[in-house]
């Protein structure tokens, strides 16, 4: 069974992959954000992601294990 892709609506672009996690809910503060990808728990377009301040724009997708978003404007 194929995964749902959530849909992460953003007005800015390029945005920093921990405040996505953190203004999501994913993580619940920007700190365990950071933690979470330095961590390598992120793939980005498919490949593990561990910089925190990644700059993210509308069409990547990132993951955390099963789950997948992609950002959209």
């Amino acid at each position: 069974m194929a995964n749902q892709i959530t849909p992460v609506h953003i007005t800015k672009s390029p945005v920093e992959l921990f405040k996505i996690l953190k203004f999501e809910g994913i993580a619940d503060s920007g700190a365990e954000a950071k933690n979470i990808v330095a961590e390598g728990h992120v793939k980005v377009n498919g490949e593990v992601e561990t910089r925190k301040r990644r700059q993210m724009v509308a069409g990547d997708i990132f993951q955390i294990g099963e789950e997948s978003w992609q950002l959209v404007d």
